[in-house]
């Protein structure tokens, strides 16, 4: 194992040499292919849809685009406005303006329905006439008193244009399911299909759908806040909610934090940089490395057409926290070589041997953490273990082939600024107290750590799941304001669909069939879990009502279903003769599937599976003979907390098994290798237990969390461990063997520590909590990763290692020691 292990070194060590002595080349080669890559960064988008979080292929997604696709869009802004008094002439005129205004200024609508034009069924002799709701205007008090029973006695504008106090009114916008894009070249489709009602030819020949694109929702969005902006006045208070304004904001707030947390993130690298080598090559080369590495990722993310979503977020700004590490072990060695005298190829050849090996591994082993998540039953999830693994795998071929050429040709002085003898006393005697107390009471370490650890598990199982994307925002964010408004006020903002397919031509005029479509609404209605109620629940059987009522002289008793199927048949053929396409919301063409709308609150998707389970099994069970199918925003909402929990269980069992075989490949030792990941899986278990402890929601960012902290973790064990190994090879003792490896490797593992946990404290300045309590549990994750690696790993190496008769007695290294970072070994 030695002889191979030297062997690789050796090889560093060779690359570096040939990288120097042709640096021209490798900076001109390696600018070509950076550019060729980054050149394609303008074509990557942006997707913070909640439908984004799935893969194409997710079953869920099959479903819910199969029925975007046969109905339309589910998801509806909604603007409500509290004037007043709702039945005001006054107000009513503004609704007509504001409703106008909306229809001409905002793009992409499909319908827009408010009381102005909320269809109003009624008979004259043996006529059906469907006409807007105000298609007379009320003309005086009297009238009004009439509009105003007729609107609150209807139950189809219950819940959905009027409160049922009346109080709140609202304006409902549908945009088109399907995106603009490549609209022009499809203007001739379909004209050679076979004949109406056949199936869509399924060959390759067609084309997948392009659905309403993210920065078409933001126009859809932007465009309803110019509006609504023009005629909200204190008298007059106008919300804005709907799932597609919840995604505008998700949108605003990430871009916005994402260029935040670069400046942020560059600021406090660049500091720490020049604390540590005060030299102005050692702040920009390694800046320039890491830049090089995110824009490349970024490049490949638009190549391989990986959109930037909601969790791809942190990307950048973890590149440069994380990848900047790998820079700074090859350049302590190479400027504490370069100032003792070496020509500049020597000291870079012997960096690139000493650490080469060392960095290598600690980039494989954050690389195997992150890309646990590559098999993540969530798109962005997935995505960003593939590229966050690729970028960190792109900052070690930067730093290996870039960073020695650039060395070559910059100028840099022999004599720079050397850290003060003070400065390294301090830090010398810290790390002396660290070592004498973790090899003086390795027991009581070890006694305390097992305290902690089984604490932490009992904090575990008091974790929660949560998928709320509304919570993520602030309490005061008006987006958040209004969606709680108008689910307190309206019974819910996003829907529940329910498919029905009795699988036969004309199967729904059977008035079997449609009674108990009636029994399944009024069952639905009472349904609850959690936070999770109905606010509304309807099918087409509402229109039919209204159809049989008004053909039977307006008379209330009449609003029911009939009994005679040729009679369902005729009512509906006389409703679609009347003008109005709203039969098309409820069912195809073939009166074959019936769409059943479940209106919701946007509460917490965790709640929602067995909310979703209670429907569904309701449906199989009183409609046998159809195919029942559940889909809607909420039933996405909850397939993507389910998924993330299957992909959390997969990923930290990846993660572990790969860096475990890892650890021991590199330390070469099966004992010292499984004990190694003792203070890396001690970090994880405490971050979990503090999620239980504080009751902290375990949603889609705190579940990245372990993954990536045990991958960052285990760099410090690498170095600790791989040291450690080294000096008690030579000494036979292990408590100067810890001593040796705190003063050397231990020095750099302080500085990579505090540079990588405030590169993630910066996330505290999101403006979704989701981020901050990622941002704030992988700092805690990282420093107590640290502390694991001073106390628990040295307790646990004096423990399990004898000292050797031939070894040398332990003298702890005095403070003053030349180098403190130089003298980090392998990579430290």
């Amino acid at each position: 194992m030695a002889s191979i292990r030297n062997w690789i070194e050796k090889g560093f060590a060779q690359i570096a040499r040939t990288i120097y002595r042709n640096r021209i080349k490798t900076i001109v080669t390696v600018i070509l292919v950076t550019a060729a890559i980054v050149s394609q960064i303008p074509k990557i988008t942006v997707d913070t849809s909640m439908e984004g979080f799935l893969h194409e292929d997710d079953p869920a997604m099959l479903a819910y685009n199969a029925f975007r696709d046969q109905f339309g869009r589910d998801e509806v802004v909604i603007v409500a406005l509290q004037p007043p008094d709702v039945f005001d002439m006054p107000f009513l005129q503004t609704l007509a303006s504001v409703h106008s205004e909306l229809e001409e200024k905002v793009p992409y609508i499909d319908d827009i329905t408010s009381m102005i034009n909320a269809r109003q069924t009624r008979g004259e002799t043996d006529e059906l006439i469907v006409e807007d709701l105000l298609e007379n205007w009320p003309a005086g008090k009297q009238e009004m008193a009439v509009f105003k029973k007729r609107v609150l006695s209807n139950p189809v504008y219950k819940n959905t244009l009027i409160s049922e106090d009346g109080r709140f009114t609202t304006i409902i916008i549908r945009t088109h399911s399907h995106s603009s894009v490549g609209q022009d070249d499809d203007l001739l489709e379909g004209f050679d299909s076979a004949s109406p009602g056949a199936s869509p030819d399924p060959g390759p020949v067609s084309k997948r759908p392009v659905y309403l694109t993210d920065r078409e929702n933001s126009e859809v969005v932007f465009a309803v806040q110019q509006v609504v902006k023009g005629f909200r006045t204190g008298d007059l208070p106008i919300w804005v909610a709907g799932s597609p304004v919840v995604t505008h904001f998700l949108k605003q707030s990430m871009m916005g934090d994402m260029r935040k947390f670069v400046l942020m993130a560059t600021a406090t690298v660049a500091l720490f940089l020049f604390v540590m080598f005060r030299r102005f090559s050692g702040v920009l080369l390694p800046l320039l490395v890491v830049f090089l590495s995110l824009l490349s990722t970024l490049g490949l993310m638009a190549i391989f057409g990986a959109a930037i979503k909601v969790p791809t977020q942190i990307l950048p700004s973890f590149l440069l926290a994380v990848g900047v590490g790998t820079s700074v072990h090859i350049l302590a060695i190479f400027f504490h070589r370069y100032r003792d005298g070496a020509d500049k190829e020597d000291a870079i050849a012997y960096a690139m041997e000493h650490s080469g090996l060392a960095v290598a591994m600690t980039n494989v082993t954050t690389a195997s953490g992150l890309m646990s998540f590559s098999t993540a039953e969530l798109a962005p999830i997935a995505d960003l273990g593939v590229f966050a693994g690729f970028g960190v795998l792109l900052t070690f071929i930067y730093t290996i082939v870039l960073l020695p050429a650039l060395l070559a040709l910059v100028s840099i002085s022999h004599k720079a600024p050397a850290i003060g003898k003070e400065e390294r006393t301090v830090m010398g005697r810290f790390l002396t107290s660290v070592g004498n107390f973790s090899t003086g009471h390795p027991v009581a370490i070890l006694i305390v750590s097992v305290v902690v650890i089984l604490a932490s598990v009992v904090a575990i199982t008091s974790i929660r799941f949560s998928h709320h994307p509304l919570s993520w925002f602030p309490k005061d964010n008006p987006i958040r304001l209004a969606t709680e408004q108008i689910d307190r006020q309206l019974k819910g903002s996003i829907s529940l669909e329910v498919i029905i397919d009795t699988g036969k031509e004309n199967g729904l005029y059977d008035p079997g069939l449609l009674d108990r479509l009636e029994d399944a609404a009024t069952h639905v209605e009472k349904l609850e879990y959690e936070k999770l109620y109905v606010g509304k629940a309807w099918s087409l059987t509402t229109i039919l009502k209204e159809i049989h009522q008004a053909l039977n002289e307006n008379r209330p008793d009449y609003y029911r279903i009939p009994r005679d199927r040729n009679l369902v048949a005729q009512e509906f053929l006389l409703f679609e003769n009347s003008g109005s396409d709203d039969l098309e919301d409820f069912v195809d063409s073939q009166f074959a599937k019936a769409r059943f709308m479940v209106k919701v609150p946007f509460e917490d998707a965790y709640h929602a599976g067995i909310f979703i389970e209670q429907v569904h099994t309701y449906f199989e069970r009183h409609f046998p003979e159809a195919d029942v199918t559940l889909t809607g925003m909420i039933g996405l909402l909850s397939r993507t907390i389910t998924a993330a929990i299957h992909s959390m269980a997969k990923s930290y069992a990846i993660a572990l098994v790969v860096i475990t075989i890892l650890m021991i490949l590199l330390i070469g030792r099966v004992r010292i290798g499984l004990l190694s990941m003792i203070p890396n899986l001690a970090p994880i278990l405490i971050m979990l237990g503090v999620i239980g402890f504080f009751n902290l929601p375990m949603d889609l960012f705190t579940m990245m969390v372990a993954s990536i902290a045990i991958g960052l973790a285990v760099d410090d064990t690498i170095h600790f461990m791989h040291n450690f190994r080294r000096y008690y090879d030579q000494s036979g003792d292990p408590v100067l063997a810890v001593h040796e490896t705190l003063q050397t490797a231990g020095r750099a593992m302080l500085v990579t520590t505090i540079v990588l946990s405030v590169g993630f404290f910066i996330f505290s300045f999101a403006t979704m909590s989701n981020v901050r309590n990622f941002g704030l549990l992988t700092g805690f994750t990282i420093v107590m990763a640290l502390l694991a690696d001073y106390l628990l790993a040295p307790a646990l190496m004096v423990l399990v290692n004898k000292k050797k008769a031939a070894g040398r007695d332990p003298q702890p290294p005095i403070e003053s020691r030349p180098s403190p970072i130089s003298r980090h070994t392998t990579g430290g």
